[in-house]
């Protein structure tokens, strides 16, 4: 079993600003590249679980996500990290009612699980809402961090790997 590194995407690897669905408005948190580095290099999985809700409410198509998504993933690949794959969930309960994959319910992580034999005990889970940290536990993910936005330089990833 492989232990990850799940890191939520708006608030943690970019910029939280509402919607952002194009790579002109992306911006990515300072020291995103090198805090992943870090892990990729102790030998965790990185995955991306994001709820996009913009889909559901009509900001912006499917076609727009994935567009960006691969985008951000090629400008991590770039600087020497591989993101093994990014999980969204497009719903938003008032439009299409509850689903299994919005956070705070579990459904991307086990998606994950499942798909790749992953080691959710030894894993690790970065968030900017409470909703990220709920899903974590709900999944039985041992290490649940909830930040900021703040360059990722600051954060303690020494002292958790």
């Amino acid at each position: 079993m492989k232990k990850a590194l799940f890191l939520d995407r708006d608030g943690v690897i970019n910029i939280e600003r509402n919607y952002v669905h194009s790579s002109k408005n992306f911006e990515f948190v300072h020291g995103i590249f090198q805090f992943c580095s870090q892990f990729q290099k102790r030998g965790y999985l990185i995955f991306v679980i994001t709820n996009q809700a913009g889909i559901d409410r009509g900001y912006y198509t499917q076609e727009d996500f994935l567009k960006l998504t691969d985008w951000m993933i090629s400008e991590f690949r770039s600087n020497g990290v591989s993101i093994e794959k990014v999980y969204h969930c497009p719903h938003h309960p008032e439009f299409s009612g509850e689903c299994e994959c919005r956070k705070p319910n579990p459904g991307m992580i086990l998606m994950a699980q499942s798909e790749f034999n992953l080691d959710l005990k030894n894993s690790i889970l970065i968030g900017d809402n409470q909703s990220d940290i709920q899903a974590g536990k709900r999944a039985g993910i041992s290490y649940n961090y909830l930040i900021g936005e703040f360059s990722m330089d600051a954060f303690p990833w020494d002292e958790i790997i």
